[in-house]
């Protein structure tokens, strides 16, 4: 079984590195969070949550 150079295992870890780079980075802005409906509904919710009913 042939060996393999030095330089050969270099590149092959720097194209799975950059490849394995650019997943990432296409994965995480790939992403879009959903945004709230509304500021003002949630701010009715977290007012009724203070309010204690003793």
């Amino acid at each position: 079984m042939p060996q393999m150079a030095p330089i050969g295992w270099l590149s092959l870890f720097i194209i799975f590195s950059i490849t394995f780079v650019i997943f990432n980075m296409m994965n995480y802005y790939s992403y879009i969070p959903s945004m709230p409906k509304s500021n003002l509904m949630n701010k009715s919710n977290l007012t009724n949550s203070l309010n204690w009913k003793w």
